[in-house]
């Protein structure tokens, strides 16, 4: 996608999205994740569910298989839904790195 097309699809979008891009942008550009911490030592260093050492690939692993979010909630009870919010829009922002956590870590199993 061009930058033009991407405009287009910016300036057709609600106020309220515009919002939701602007921030999601400010938090790429500041790697300050809303309830993603990155911790040297913990994890190996992963991006995980902020206070947890639960990693974001693992819910996003999961949920490649099938488990439903209402599944992850009740398999992991320190979560709540806007944990696995935070976490879907991360990972989507951060594809790179989700793919290479999780290709890591199924060659070690």
């Amino acid at each position: 996608m061009t930058v033009k097309e991407l405009e287009v699809k910016l300036l057709a979008l609600t106020p309220a999205e515009k919002a939701e891009v602007i921030q999601l942008l400010t938090r790429s550009i500041n790697k300050n994740w809303r309830g993603i911490t990155k911790t040297p030592g913990v994890c190996g260093g992963d991006a995980c569910i902020e206070g947890t050492r639960i990693p974001v690939w693992v819910l996003v692993g999961y949920h490649r298989l099938g488990v439903s979010e209402i599944e992850l909630l009740k398999s992991y009870p320190t979560l709540y839904a806007n944990d696995l919010v935070n976490a879907w829009v991360y990972a989507e922002a951060n594809p790179d790195e989700i793919e290479t956590a999780i290709r890591e870590n199924n060659e070690e199993d």
